[in-house]
């Protein structure tokens, strides 16, 4: 009897591994990451084996989830995911809320808005989005103007006044942090710059509000799985886990005011 309860116990592991499902997800390196590999051992105990797949940008991430080589990505709001929706035509959706990051103009050089010198260089963002939001930062500092009403959708040519003739870098978004101290002034987010170990996270002349809940990262999927009951578990899963949440305040550098938990605002 012994070793028929074994053998069945046996089977019932093999089986059990057989028919987990496999949610492919693709993060960008730093909090995101972190946090969904945390999240690991608790998809695999629900039947989900989650594997987590590292991008560099932010265009390859849903380049891969559109053709299907992904099943979710986690790592943009739903404005950058809005845009390039427009932009690209994906057919893509949010399906969950995760994580609402602060962003902030850092400089290595100078101690506030006052003390830029003319002609600095300003490395900011190259996406559309995120550069609106870098742009509203260096107006609410004083550094330039902006057309009324651009928001966050605000581009270099919106620019209507630039008294200290400051020129501007485009960067991709990840390698921000990593620029920083090259320029005068540069758009930061605390998540990559806590991964890059480059400068205090906390350091930034100005931040953002941290309760704006459209900029949260949002978990997305192609819209024909949007109700794939595993998908719905990972976010259910991630949103209830305490290493997800040990992960991300570790992420942040448990500085509370780098981020805020979206979805219990």
């Amino acid at each position: 009897m012994k070793l028929t309860a074994l053998l069945s116990a046996l089977f019932l592991a093999i089986a059990g591994t057989a028919m987990a499902e496999t949610v492919k997800i693709g993060v960008v390196p730093g909090v995101y990451a972190d946090s969904v590999t945390a999240l690991v051992p608790e998809a695999k105990a629900a039947g989900i084996d989650l594997q987590v797949i590292e991008f560099s940008d932010w265009t390859t991430p849903n380049e891969a989830l559109n053709a299907g080589d992904l099943d979710l990505n986690y790592f943009q709001h739903v404005p950058f995911l809005t845009n390039a929706v427009k932009q690209k035509g994906y057919d893509i959706t949010p399906i969950g809320v995760g994580t609402l990051a602060n962003i902030g103009i850092y400089s290595l050089k100078y101690k506030d808005f006052a003390s830029v010198p003319q002609g600095a260089t300003v490395a900011i963002a190259n996406d559309p989005v995120n550069q609106g939001r870098g742009l509203l930062l260096l107006a609410k500092g004083g550094l330039i103007k902006l057309k009324d009403g651009v928001g966050f959708l605000g581009t270099l040519d919106d620019i209507v006044d630039n008294p200290k003739k400051v020129t501007f870098k485009e960067v991709e978004g990840p390698q921000l942090a990593r620029v920083t101290g090259d320029v005068d002034l540069a758009l930061g987010y605390p998540h990559f710059i806590i991964a890059a170990k480059t400068f205090d996270p906390g350091s930034a002349l100005i931040f953002s509000g941290i309760d704006d809940k459209q900029f949260a990262i949002v978990f997305a999927a192609n819209k024909a799985k949007a109700g794939n009951p595993a998908l719905k578990k990972v976010v259910e899963l991630y949103q209830t886990s305490k290493p997800v949440r040990e992960a991300i305040d570790k992420g942040f550098a448990h500085n509370p005011k780098l981020y805020t938990i979206a979805w219990e605002k």
